[in-house]
């Protein structure tokens, strides 16, 4: 037995023994990755178009962001919010540049910062109604998922994500996606907020049309409710714009960042327009490992490799070819792949069945995928992607395809 096969056993046997079994049972060890390409403890090299979840979005140890990184662990790492660190007053202007007139928060996770929106709401009630505890209804949209805390899980209309933690935080109605008046028949004088992602991710890949975008934010305009956005899975230039919504023209009360922003290090953020950045004062919110400076770091050199490698421009020139090639697939192969929806490098492949089949088959053949919600295959490559990569995904989908028909 090789040492490779030992470590192997021996990581196996560890998770198994202490890891808690929240998870599935993992396929594979990992231990090295570069661009976007992963290595596990066998040598094997795999195409990693799950990226962590849309989280490494420049690939695994893009040259710049791992200097950045780096330098900062050898300067200052931590200080808490007592104290101003340079990295997190840049990162927050910078992100200011991107949404518009606004304050930013920072925080760990989307998770984290699904919260502060929910929070910003009961807050943005309160003044609404002027009484604590009245105004604070928030309608969100079947199949979402905006995290695993008890405000967002609440705001999760799915079972497996909810059984066994009722009583859930109440306050929660939900609509259909892209149905208008299925939200504006919620609404009522004890309704604070609209929560939405732009593109669902775990609820597999659906988007908001532009039209039902614009018809939020009137609709929260008519009634005096914040338009909360969830760009935790589908922003930081994840869809060819920085944010996902900006395709509709439309500008938010306040968007949750996370996953990408970070390319691979823990941040989450959240933008918050001026009209409602003074509902939170000193003490009514906070996060100790928010916005360190290694955190910061991390997230302004992401901001940097987008800017100047042109990430943007390259993900919608890029993007376009590569669905169009996925979409030739689920004409040849009808019977199995139904449909190809999403944006960008957000693309889901809506399957006939259960996917795990497809997505256990693509690892054999060296691609990663993961999966989502109704039978939906997720690929997320990361930004810094290119032409030749995206083709051998579609490559080896059709083998994968053609060994099933």
């Amino acid at each position: 037995m090789n040492s490779q096969s030992i470590t192997r056993i021996s990581t196996a046997h560890l998770y198994d023994a202490h890891v808690l079994k929240n998870y599935g049972q993992a396929a594979a060890t990992l231990v090295r990755g570069r661009g976007a390409q992963v290595w596990d403890d066998e040598g094997n090299a795999y195409l990693d178009f799950t990226s962590g979840i849309a989280v490494s979005a420049l690939g695994h140890c893009h040259p710049h962001w791992v200097a950045a990184i780096q330098q900062q662990a050898g300067e200052l790492i931590h200080t808490s919010n007592l104290f101003r660190n340079p990295n997190q007053g840049e990162l927050a202007r910078r992100l200011v540049g991107y949404a518009g007139p606004g304050r930013v928060f920072f925080c760990n996770s989307g998770g984290e910062a699904d919260e502060a929106l929910i929070k910003l709401a009961r807050l943005h009630g309160v003044v609404k109604s002027g009484e604590d505890g009245k105004c604070f209804r928030i309608i969100g949209a079947q199949k979402a998922f905006h995290g695993r805390m008890f405000g967002g899980m609440s705001a999760t209309p799915q079972e497996k994500i909810q059984k066994g933690f009722h009583p859930l935080l109440p306050g929660f109605s939900f609509g259909e996606l892209n149905n208008l008046q299925s939200f504006a028949d919620l609404v009522d004088e004890d309704t604070a907020a609209i929560l939405i992602e732009s593109i669902q991710g775990e609820g597999g890949i659906n988007p908001c049309t532009p039209e039902f975008l614009i018809g939020l934010r009137k609709l929260c305009d008519q009634h005096n409710l914040l338009l909360l956005i969830d760009e935790v899975q589908c922003g930081m230039g994840r869809t060819g714009s920085f944010y996902a919504f900006e395709t509709s023209g439309i500008r938010p009360d306040a968007i949750a960042m996370a996953k990408g922003l970070g390319g691979g290090y823990p941040i989450g953020a959240v933008w918050i327009a001026e009209s409602s950045a003074d509902l939170f004062h000193a003490g009514s919110h906070g996060s100790t490992f928010g916005g360190t400076p290694l955190a910061c770091a991390a997230g302004l050199a992401v901001l940097d490799v987008i800017e100047k490698e042109n990430l943007l421009e390259k993900v919608r020139a890029q993007s376009s070819i590569w669905i169009e090639s996925l979409e030739k697939l689920a004409i040849d192969f009808p019977a199995q792949l139904q449909s190809v929806r999403g944006r960008g490098y957000l693309v889901g492949l809506q399957m006939a069945v259960d996917p795990s089949l497809y997505v256990t088959a693509l690892r054999e053949k060296g691609l990663l995928a993961v999966a989502a919600g109704g039978n939906v295959i997720r690929f997320l490559p990361p930004l810094t992607a290119n032409p030749e990569e995206l083709a051998k995904s579609v490559a080896i989908l059709r083998i994968v395809l053609d060994a099933q028909a």
